[in-house]
């Protein structure tokens, strides 16, 4: 029976936050020989780190095929030098002590290691016509009515808010 090869997946992630913390919104296209798809969503309450890594994280979620070849473009610093310069495995060896993002960063791993992702950086509002497509997916989802709850976010500030004025 011959060997199924699968074309790689190529993904472009943007994540934008009003505010910051404020209303906010990720974006990602991702292509795959012909096909195309775009996702976005919005919380009401977030930053932008957060954004783009939802964005790594829900194009990820999308692939449907374990062991895909994946090529990650992504305007966020942060989440492109997490994992290209080991600033995640440093944080998972000492238990995220003092990191933000942790509840995301724990929903990535599993899906970055079921996948043979690599990163890329491109910078942001140069023109890029999927980068620029992605902004325009995550900004729109942060204006729409109604968004939900980032959890992660707004569970962790109110438990920071309480403990601060416990102690007082």
């Amino acid at each position: 029976m011959p060997v199924q090869t699968r074309p790689p997946i190529y993904i472009y992630t943007d994540g934008a936050a009003a505010g910051n913390p404020g209303p906010g919104g990720y974006g990602a296209v991702l292509i795959c020989g012909t096909l195309r798809k775009e996702i976005s969503g919005g919380f009401r309450l977030t930053t932008n780190n957060r954004m783009e890594l939802m964005a790594v994280i829900k194009a990820l979620e999308a692939i449907k095929w374990p062991g895909s070849t994946v090529h990650l473009t992504s305007d966020s610093s942060y989440v492109v030098k997490a994992v290209n310069e080991g600033w995640l495995q440093d944080w998972v060896r000492k238990g995220f002590k003092g990191k933000k993002n942790q509840d995301l960063w724990e929903r990535f791993l599993p899906l970055y290691k079921a996948h043979n992702v690599k990163f890329y950086w491109i910078k942001g509002h140069d023109g890029h016509p999927e980068n620029e497509r992605c902004d325009t997916l995550a900004v729109e989802a942060r204006l729409e009515e109604n968004l939900p709850a980032d959890t992660g976010y707004e569970e962790l500030n109110t438990t920071l808010t309480n403990n601060l004025y416990d102690e007082q």
